[in-house]
């Protein structure tokens, strides 16, 4: 059976409300959608950041696997990607990660998670390009502990396609419509997800709070070299 999350009522919601949203859907079925987590000012300057970065060539086609496994497979994962850089980041990006940063701090201390730091990047899907079903952890790797996604989409109808399909106990199947400005978080190494193709280029940024520090910062790190992995 499959329920559908459309999008929201348009009302932003605060950093204290959006965090108790979060931390709730967490402490309970392990998922949250969060509707109106940014005004649509914030995700339109980040909307704009990601397709001038696509224009100048910035994003490119996301592989998968680790190491020498790793490679492309458009019939699996057809976005392209760019990770945020910490070096020369935008200011649209600048007040993006002081929220999470809010967020960090609020689901560490209700629900003792031990999140320390954050990887994220852009994601671009052409028409018709999808993500098959996947979970965001590795069996070696404990390192992600919440999975999140920012959708920048404007305007985004039912008939665009393009639902993240969360993949619930038994036979139940939450699908999310990516509106501009929802957020959904989730456990990784909880819940199968997929991509379902869209008809409209789809924009969002992903990103993983992990439980492992890759610096000694215990805060957000954005390595410019790394490289995307699923």
């Amino acid at each position: 059976m499959t329920a559908s999350v459309a999008a929201g009522s348009g009302r932003v919601l605060g950093a204290g409300e959006a965090e108790a949203a979060i931390v709730a859907g967490l402490a309970g079925p392990g998922f949250a959608v969060v509707p109106g987590f940014l005004p649509e000012p914030e995700v339109a300057a980040l909307r704009d950041r990601a397709l001038a970065l696509d224009r100048d060539g910035a994003l490119t086609a996301a592989g998968v696997g680790r190491g020498a496994a790793r490679g492309g497979r458009p019939e699996i994962r057809g976005d392209r990607t760019r990770w945020l850089d910490d070096h020369a980041p935008a200011p649209a990006e600048v007040a993006l990660l002081a929220r999470f940063e809010s967020m960090r701090r609020a689901v560490n201390e209700a629900l003792f998670l031990g999140l320390v730091d954050l990887e994220a990047h852009y994601a671009l899907y052409p028409p018709g390009a999808a993500y098959a079903r996947h979970r965001d952890r590795f069996r070696d790797d404990d390192a992600r502990v919440l999975s999140c996604v920012l959708y920048l989409n404007h305007g985004w109808a039912a008939a665009d396609g393009g639902a993240l399909r969360l993949y619930l106990a038994g036979d139940a199947m939450l699908d999310v419509a990516p509106e501009g400005g929802t957020l959904v978080c989730f456990l990784a190494d909880r819940f199968d997800h997929e991509v379902l193709p869209a008809r409209r280029p789809r924009l969002s940024i992903a990103g993983w709070f992990r439980q492992t520090p890759q610096t000694g910062s215990g805060r957000f790190t954005f390595a410019t070299d790394r490289t995307p992995v699923e």
